[in-house]
């Protein structure tokens, strides 16, 4: 019985593949999403900073407040010797205070935490005649001078943050000053971005939030979460967290993985194809070799200089190249033939005068040598077109370049019929380039122009050179139906073509060969009924 499926070698190699495969897609998401993660850790730093920036320098306007109502006559004076017409004064002027900096309340306190003036004072909930010696910020600030507490309000039931600073008359306390500051604004802003952000303080609770809801609690699970922490200067012990989401970092790695898979893909489908292409270059060389032994030392030279190749540029090159040398390899069959009949008719000739008529004869022979040397510039043109490229570059003639390339296609076009212009052609004009890969673009154009105007009345193509200070431009024109605005959109790109049989990556290659020449091919916009206008401009020698 046969075992059916791919031999034992085949199979491994296809595991090794998938495992592979898999691999690089994982690598490529944890390449793109650690990536994201560390943009958007900095990222989440730098908002952190700025966010505790932003908290810092409104406690410290409100601490300056206090600072500066500590020594303020008026407020020693409500305290020292408390009466009505001093408490008043001192409440107007914390009135304009409060409204001057921003702050929710600010109030005085005596000795024993009685509020003596308040910028409240004619509002309907008000603190002048509350007492507070229960506050922590009262307590701390009689005996340390200074108090900071994040607390609900005892009258108004609104969190805020208290600073107080006591009131010093000599060595003696007069009292102490106390201003609350509420951040409804800033935690309103923090709550309309993405992250969150939350402010704790020393005992390890939330003071301050994005969310409301966590306010006087312990700091929210923030798994999912890529956190950002920043400590508040001048509020010891407290420490503001920004949490920015990290579904961005995984979305980043899920793309990085998909263009991936994309990219292997597109891979896939061109090493399938380049195969496909080997194998018949490979059936190709073998029947070239059946038929002559003179190319055989050659074929064996261009196959191990192909298994040398490193990069996937050269190798689309010379698949391209290949590809085009097949399309003209008829036509240079047709070359060859004629003048080796002529030779053999020559040279018959040749043998019958001989006795009868020398001068003819040897003319005949004459004859002979020059199909010779034709035959000799036509072998030489497809070998060197078919040579790859060296990679040097230096000064080439145009018109040498342009006229092996017409003379690669022209059997097509007498076959064909049809007119080709060239115009501008100098003979001592010089590019910068390779003569291989300068003719490979040309063939691959003239190529391009014949298949659109291959069955049209009377088709015509022109090669059109103009030279600049520094560049040569050749274009090459096509009286064919032109291009449609959808090719015109992507006739650069991998596998777009119009040919049935066209793998779509001949211009592309051109492109690529101009660009590494330091030059460009482009395409002209499309006109309706135009043709078509290709143009490759290369640096001037």
């Amino acid at each position: 019985m046969t075992p059916s499926g791919p031999p034992p070698s085949r199979r491994a190699l296809l595991r090794l593949l998938i495992v592979a495969t898999v691999g690089a897609l994982a690598l490529a998401f944890h390449l793109g999403r650690q990536g994201a993660e560390a943009r958007i850790a900095e990222q989440a730093q730098i908002a952190a900073l700025s966010r505790a920036q932003a908290l810092e320098s409104v406690m410290a306007t409100q601490r300056a407040v206090a600072a500066v109502l500590a020594d303020d006559g008026l407020a020693r004076e409500a305290l020292a010797r408390p009466s009505p017409q001093a408490e008043e004064a001192a409440s107007r002027k914390l009135e304009r205070l409060r409204a001057e900096t921003g702050s929710t309340v600010i109030y005085l306190l005596d000795r024993e935490g009685v509020a003596v003036a308040a910028s409240n004072w004619e509002e309907e909930v008000s603190f002048v005649g509350q007492d507070y010696s229960f506050r922590a910020y009262f307590s701390e600030a009689m005996e340390k001078g200074l108090a900071l507490e994040f607390a609900l309000g005892s009258v108004s039931r609104r969190p805020g943050l208290y600073l107080s600073h006591d009131l010093r008359e000599g060595a003696r306390i007069l009292g102490v000053v106390v201003v609350k500051m509420e951040f409804d604004a800033l935690e309103e802003a923090w709550a309309r971005g993405s992250d969150r952000t939350y402010v704790t303080d020393g005992a390890g609770l939330v003071a301050l939030s994005s969310d409301p809801s966590t306010r006087f609690g312990a700091p929210p699970d923030l798994r999912g979460f890529i956190l950002a922490r920043r400590p508040v200067q001048g509020a010891e012990g407290w420490s503001l967290t920004l949490a920015a989401p990290e579904a961005p970092a995984w979305r980043a790695g899920l793309l990085t993985a998909a263009g991936a898979s994309g990219l292997l893909l597109a891979l896939g489908a061109l090493l399938l194809r380049v195969g496909r292409a080997r194998r018949r270059r490979e059936a190709l060389e073998r029947a070239v070799e059946e038929r002559t032994r003179d190319l055989t030392a050659e074929m064996r030279e261009r196959r191990r200089a192909e298994e040398r190749l490193e990069r996937m540029q050269a190798d689309l090159e010379q698949a391209n190249k290949l590809a085009t040398l097949g399309q003209v390899t008829a036509g240079i069959a047709h070359e060859v033939n004629q003048p080796l009949a002529t030779i053999r008719l020559l040279a018959d000739n040749g043998m019958a005068l001989l006795p009868a008529d020398p001068e003819e004869a040897r003319e005949n022979l004459r004859g002979v040598a020059r199909m010779s040397d034709r035959i000799a510039e036509i072998i030489a043109h497809l070998r060197g077109f078919a040579r790859k490229a060296t990679g040097g570059v230096g000064p080439v003639s145009v018109k040498e370049a342009v006229e092996a390339s017409l003379l690669l296609t022209a059997s097509r076009r007498r076959a064909e019929g049809g007119r080709i212009g060239v115009e501008g052609l100098a003979p001592d004009l010089r590019v910068r380039a390779e003569a291989v890969r300068l003719e490979q673009i040309l063939v691959n154009l003239l190529q391009n122009a014949q298949d659109a105007v291959s069955g049209l009345p009377d088709p015509g193509i022109r090669i059109t050179v103009a030279a600049a200070p520094e560049e040569v431009e050749i274009a090459v024109s096509d009286d064919g139906p032109g291009l449609s605005p959808a090719m015109a959109a992507q006739i650069f790109t991998p596998f777009a073509t119009s040919k049935s049989d066209g793998l779509g990556l001949g211009l592309v290659i051109s492109r690529d060969i101009a660009r590494d020449l330091g030059g460009d091919l482009t395409a002209d916009p499309p006109r309706s009924g135009a043709g078509a206008t290709f143009r490759l401009r290369l640096p001037r020698a």
